[in-house]
């Protein structure tokens, strides 16, 4: 269905491919994962198969991409519209209509679908990715994860052959990442639709792939395989996988049943272990001095709708706050009553002294700083370096600082590199190390994983663990339940504006199915959470009985 010959991409003043040798075909009815560490040209390799590369990137594509025939060097995006379908990195730049229910029915009018196939269809994706009670609501008011959804779904509609999807269910929360992924496998296996998606959660999407796509570095030749065999040699890879390779299991598991079939010897050897025993932070003698900012009573209202309600919380120095709970549930919005973007209705939000929505960005920027969904939100300078240099004259910070945290979190990314040519991943480090310049004791993250692959999350971690550390307060709105078990010593879940759970890491996550990372799931009912802590675990038992 899909062919490249010996194709490569290289844009205009790189000094070397983005992509090159790449030399595969991606057979009819099948879904295909790419992966590859991030700045690899997964996104660029993407593109090449509906026309966005090069029509509207520039640059210069070698050899020959074919789509059921089509070469997309010779036919525009357009000319490909009836049968590719794409989602992009970023849901906002895909959208061309203001409501849900149109921006479902925008493509098949493109194309000229009879009313009455339309109506259909958009009834049918509406229910097939849980939209339906949002099918009137402006699209400038849903979370990112619905957003995403609404995204999948315009596409879904046009019935495409060939579905090209880049990072699809980073924005959502575990369950609604199951509801897509199962509808992927639907159009694969009854209809015949081709999937090539690039995804970094591959502890989400592994499972389900007929075939694998590794791009290792870039302008590195692709290999192509079975799941479990390119898993054994790919640099990036699941947790569970990763238990796989510590155990020495042959074929690597894939899947969390998988896994549990195998770990019977492995959960014996654990036994006699201790298991989590996360330290809470240490605190000071005077409780009150060691918070950094405190809500009571706060409730927040969108028109008619209560977004927030009854939300009483406090943050100290030195702890790792995971916030979860699914795409609209309350979680950007909580974290934009403590930067001052979002106005209270009632109750009250105190950050080190201040109250956020009426101060300055001047006088929080010492206090509190928040790294968005969006992180091109935070870069209007033409360079890596530029932007830098603003973070440390806006900080106050001895020049060089942020860019020695842009080189510890994405090593390799040049001073003169425009922020716009860095990948998703790249621009979320960048925004990180901005507004980590200003060591702000309240760190608030809003999806910081969204792009990253599992270096640049460890190396992230890192940061974060040493920032706690220090004694900042790290609070974390995400929907990767494997960060939440490696960083967090608390979890929040919020539902429909409410805090519905607060309590330590693993009494909350392990007993929940949608919130357990992969290595509790194996592991139950003992409570490991990480694959390093059972590294440590098993080290620790060959100490003692070698």
């Amino acid at each position: 269905m899909i062919r490249f010959e010996q194709v490569s991409v290289t844009y205009a003043d790189a000094g070397a491919p983005s992509v090159a040798h790449v030399d595969l075909t991606v057979p009819e009815g099948e879904l295909v994962l790419l992966v590859g560490p991030s700045g690899v040209g997964k996104s660029t390799l993407l593109g090449t198969v509906c026309g966005l590369v090069p029509h509207f990137t520039g640059g210069t594509l070698r050899g020959r991409v074919t789509v059921d025939g089509r070469d997309t060097r010779t036919h525009k995006p357009r000319e490909l519209a009836d049968l590719v379908g794409t989602v992009g990195q970023d849901p906002l730049a895909h959208f061309v209509t203001d409501t849900v229910e149109d921006e479902l029915a925008y493509g098949m009018e493109s194309l000229g679908v009879a009313p009455s196939v339309m109506r259909r269809r958009v009834e049918e994706t509406l229910d097939l990715l849980g939209l339906a009670e949002l099918r009137d609501r402006p699209i400038a008011t849903l979370s990112g994860g619905q957003q995403q959804r609404v995204a999948i779904g315009s596409v879904l509609t046009t019935h495409p052959k060939v579905l090209v999807l880049d990072e699809p269910t980073s924005a959502l929360d575990p369950a609604a990442a199951e509801e897509v992924l199962a509808v992927l496998q639907r159009l694969v296996h009854d209809l015949g639709t081709t999937v090539l998606m690039a995804e970094h959660r591959l502890e989400r999407v592994v499972q389900y792939a007929d075939q694998v796509i590794l791009l290792p570095e870039p302008g590195a030749a692709p290999t192509m395989g079975a799941p479990a065999d390119v898993m054994a040699v790919s640099p990036v890879y699941p947790p569970v996988v990763a238990l796989g390779r510590l155990a020495h299991w042959s074929p690597l598991p894939l899947s969390v049943r998988d896994a549990r079939r195998r770990a019977a010897a492995l959960r014996e050897q654990l036994a006699e272990e201790p298991g989590v025993n996360r330290a809470a932070p240490t605190a000071d003698p005077a409780p009150i001095a060691t918070e950094v900012a405190r809500i009571r009573g706060l409730s927040v209202r969108r028109g008619r709708a209560e977004t927030l309600r009854g939300i009483d919380l406090s943050f100290t120095r030195g702890e790792t706050v995971a916030l979860m709970g699914r795409n609209g549930a309350g979680k950007s919005t909580l974290l934009g009553t403590l930067v001052g973007m979002v106005v209270p209705a009632s109750g009250s939000v105190d950050v080190g002294g201040l109250t956020p929505h009426r101060s300055t960005p001047a006088e929080l920027i010492r206090r509190v700083g928040l790294v968005p969904q969006e992180p091109r939100d935070l870069l209007y300078a033409d360079t890596v370096a530029a932007e830098c240099a603003a973070a440390d004259a806006d900080a106050g910070a001895d020049p060089g600082a942020c860019r020695a945290l842009v080189s510890e979190l994405l090593p390799g990314v040049a001073d003169d590199t425009h922020p716009r040519d860095l990948s998703e991943g790249q621009r979320l480090a960048l925004a990180l190390a901005i507004v980590l310049t200003g060591r702000p004791p309240l760190l608030l993250l809003d999806e910081p994983t969204r792009g990253l692959d599992y270096a640049a999350k460890a190396r992230l971690a890192t940061i974060l663990k040493s920032l706690a550390g220090d004694g900042h307060a790290v609070v974390l709105a995400t929907h990767d339940v494997e960060l939440a078990a490696e960083l967090a010593d608390r979890v929040l879940i919020m539902a429909d504006g409410e805090i519905v759970a607060d309590g330590p890491t693993a009494e909350v996550v392990v007993s929940s199915p949608a919130f357990a990372p992969q290595t509790a799931k194996v592991l139950a009912p003992q409570q490991w959470l990480t694959v390093s802590e059972v590294e440590r675990a098993l080290a620790r038992r060959s100490r003692d009985h070698g």
